[in-house]
């Protein structure tokens, strides 16, 4: 009497182990099982006598159909090969003449929203509120530099905004800039893709504009958000100036309403609808170019989160760059009497700022403007493009 062909564990090269030939002997000869492999023979196959199996067994010679049914038994099976394809990574398979990509398992957040519209709005709202936040230091940094209020370089304005309020006074007025970035950022981006979609010839057509349907759609698209969401820019330039006379949105609102009339609400719309336009023209047209460049130089359809923000980033460079002078008069004109100056409209900005500071006033912070709107660009594209992955028509990917 022996005990022989006693194999517990065989390693498998997937990182499962299979329980095989598994038996007791009494004699030299092998013992026979209706269901030979033990009691797990492999992931396809459940054995030791239950007659589990994905595909039909044969009827045993006693008529009993080689054992008793495990119940739930295709659920089990679906459930070992979810494991064994969880956090696969997709793979290309040849099948004929063409490649077919066979996507297995892992992770992906998708949310339905069946409106494209909506979609489209959230994922703007998103990547404005992502994109402000990251960057809030160097706009409060850059928005004291241009109305020269804390200093003349960067150094300066960092140490005495340390000096004076800490590190919350680099994020002073965030939360405001948050609010009219999120659904200035929606607005514009639905305004540029509605405008966009409608002037862009269909394939085959010849394109009824002399110029790229993207500049007038981004051209649109600033205008439509600036003039719903400017009075919210402009409470927010004033609590980051004016430290201690407002004690948050509500009460600048208030204040302003009440001692300087609901007109002031609007001042210095003019140099920022003149400045918005170029920008926004130049931002979205660059963006669409620099991504039809990439799709035709690298022969990829789909780009990266790293490439978008980097695209995304030149963008912001070509246009900050180009429309900087009227930003710098336009910040001059919403703060007012506060800078011991007033301004009839942006021509009279532009010329006294020329005259007291010269070239260089028009550029005054034009160094951290760059370094606070180029990545901001850059981020809030990456997200806009990442959000619309996530927001998805149906349960299919986008």
């Amino acid at each position: 009497m022996g005990r022989r062909d006693v194999q517990v564990f065989d390693d498998r090269s997937d990182g499962f182990f299979s329980v095989c030939n598994l038996g007791f002997q009494s004699s030299p000869q092998q013992v026979q099982y209706p269901h030979a492999g033990g009691l797990f023979a492999s992931v396809s196959q459940v054995g030791m006598g239950f007659g589990v199996s994905p595909t039909p067994e044969p009827q045993n010679p006693r008529g009993d159909g080689g054992g008793m049914k495990l119940p739930y038994a295709d659920l089990y099976m679906k459930y070992v090969e979810g494991i064994k394809n969880f956090g696969a990574k997709e793979e290309e398979v040849v099948e004929g003449e063409g490649v077919v990509k066979k996507k297995k398992g892992g992770l992906k957040l998708k949310i339905k929203i069946a409106n494209p519209s909506l979609r489209r709005l959230i994922s703007g709202a998103v990547a404005g509120a992502v994109s402000r936040t990251a960057v809030a230091p160097l706009e409060t940094i850059r928005t004291h530099l241009m109305v020269g209020s804390s200093g003349n370089s960067c150094t300066e304005v960092f140490t005495d905004i340390m000096k004076v309020d800490g590190w919350t006074g680099l994020f002073r007025g965030n939360l405001v800039n948050v609010i009219r970035v999120a659904p200035s950022k929606a607005i514009e981006l639905f305004a540029y893709d509605t405008v966009n979609k409608h002037l862009s010839p269909k394939a085959g057509e010849q394109s009824k504009l002399p110029i790229p349907a993207s500049l007038v759609a981004g051209a649109c698209a600033g205008v439509s958000s600036t003039l719903i969401t400017y009075p919210l820019e402009l409470l927010k330039t004033r609590l980051t100036i004016q430290r201690g006379v407002y004690n948050g949105l509500l009460d600048a609102f208030v204040k302003i309403i009440r001692e300087e009339g609901p007109a002031e609400l609007y001042r210095g719309l003019a140099p920022s609808l003149i400045g918005v336009i170029p920008y926004a023209a130049t931002n979205y047209c660059a963006y669409d170019t620099l991504r039809k460049a990439y799709r035709k130089i690298f022969k990829q359809e789909k780009i990266g989160n790293i490439q978008t923000l980097l695209i995304g980033s030149a963008a912001g460079a070509i246009s900050s760059t180009a429309t900087f002078p009227l930003e710098v008069a336009r910040k001059h004109m919403q703060v007012g009497a506060v800078g011991g100056r007033q301004y009839n409209d942006v021509i009279h900005a532009l010329a006294s700022i020329l005259e007291h500071e010269g070239i260089a006033g028009l550029y005054r912070g034009l160094g951290p403007s760059c370094m606070k709107l180029v990545p901001a660009a850059g981020i809030s594209f990456m997200c806009y493009e990442a959000m619309k992955k996530v927001l998805v028509e149906d349960d299919e990917e986008a």
